[in-house]
């Protein structure tokens, strides 16, 4: 019998987690119920406080003295991180769920975030319909907006959690999910102003051989890419769409961190690099770009995005942060720059083609990127063209077969 672990503050929502226990159970699983609450709960659950704070090296007892949320809070999130992955580890549960409010929120998706991406994650949450990066991070919780707070059983909050425990009860009862692979798997980077690239270079891909994961380079897709290859899911890289570090740089909304295209480098996994979408820092709407901004070149994407064309200094700026990263390669490492144009946009006729700026940024990474470490390629042709997309892809696809025969090599020797 599969079953599905609910975890929450059970000091103050043990109504509330009844019910979510009676609905499961009455689905036809088990649970496993984990109690993150710093005080003494309304009924004794299988996991207790002490122990996920004891995974965090602190003791119960100290936290509840000292009588501080935050600090129960931090101990409780940092336990949840370890202890929550290491029971599933130990085959103890096959699906989560949980209630709460920004508090237990943020304790169990700690939790959550730490889980192999696949195994099922509900969070029911009075912050659902907010901003729910902080909670969500680079997993695949689903958040379920409580609708009502999470403060006791009435006829909405017994409909929002009878479906959630529907909905992770389904998902556990589906067994769809695999970590099988059977192809090996490459992942490409994109944004609307690239999507014709890896659109040509991804059925190129796929014709060789490969499975290829697309990541849609806002912030939260680049550090998700990063994390999959830093763990080892990723055999390869076409990372064509680095607009990431021009939002990093100037600081635009969807940054990826100052970590942003170190990951293949590390893992010594291929790599095929570009500057897709380097001419834009992101914005929310129009009325929401920083005032020192003013003055800029603007276009208006849609009503709730708002791009700013880089400048020259930011052009030269982002260049050399690139060559950084880039020269950490060891080894299948190329740089494949279109001479005519780095986004739809950044052709001419189009509102941010900037001859000048392009120029300084084409010349930095010239001038930067050790070609002693990094493949260096040139086209005359912008980033959008089929010819530059099969480039793309064809270089990836050497680059693959090389280190494939050289691991075939070692390994007979």
């Amino acid at each position: 019998m599969k079953t599905i672990a609910v975890a929450g503050t059970f000091d103050s929502k043990g109504q509330e987690f009844l019910y979510v226990k009676e609905q499961i159970e009455s689905a036809g699983f088990d649970t496993l119920m984990i109690h993150t609450g710093v005080f003494e709960p309304m009924f004794t659950p299988d996991i207790s406080n002490a122990d996920i704070v004891a995974s965090a090296g602190e003791d119960i007892h100290a936290v509840t003295a000292k009588q501080d949320r935050a600090y129960a809070t931090e101990y409780l999130s940092k336990g949840m991180k370890t202890y929550l992955p290491a029971l599933y580890e130990e085959g103890r549960f096959d699906g989560i769920i949980s209630l709460g409010g920004s508090g237990g929120t943020s304790i169990v998706t700690s939790g959550m975030q730490e889980l192999p991406i696949g195994v099922p994650k509900v969070m029911v949450s009075t912050v659902a319909s907010g901003n729910t990066e902080p909670y969500v991070g680079i997993s695949d919780i689903m958040m379920i907006p409580s609708i009502v707070d999470v403060a006791g059983l009435n006829v909405i909050s017994k409909n929002v959690f009878a479906n959630a425990a529907a909905a992770v009860t389904g998902m556990v009862s589906s067994e769809t999910t695999s970590s099988e692979k059977d192809k090996p798997l490459i992942a490409a980077t994109m944004f609307g102003v690239t999507t014709p690239c890896i659109n040509h270079a991804k059925a190129v891909l796929e014709d060789y051989g490969y499975e290829v994961l697309i990541f849609h380079a806002t912030g939260i897709g680049g550090r998700t890419m990063e994390h999959l290859i830093a763990n080892g899911f990723i055999d390869g890289v076409l990372d064509v769409t680095t607009t990431e570090w021009a939002d990093e740089h100037v600081g635009g909304i969807l940054a990826a961190g100052p970590h942003r295209l170190e990951a293949a480098s590390a893992r010594g996994i291929p790599q095929v690099v570009s500057a897709g979408a380097l001419d834009m820092v992101n914005f929310g709407p129009y009325d929401t770009v920083p005032e020192q901004f003013a003055g800029r070149t603007f276009y208006k994407h849609n009503p709730t995005t708002t791009l700013m064309r880089t400048n020259v200094q930011e052009n030269e700026d982002i260049g050399k942060i690139i060559a950084g990263k880039l020269n950490q390669a060891q080894q299948a490492a190329t740089f494949l720059l279109p001479t005519r144009g780095i986004s739809s946009i950044d052709v001419p006729g189009q509102p941010f083609h900037g001859s000048e700026e392009d120029a300084v940024l084409f010349r930095t990474l010239r001038e930067h990127v050790d070609t002693n470490r990094v493949e260096w390629i040139e086209m005359d042709t912008d980033i959008n063209s089929e010819s530059f997309a099969k480039a793309a892809a064809d270089t990836l696809h050497n680059h693959m077969k090389k280190a494939e025969g050289e691991k075939e090599h070692a390994d007979t020797k």
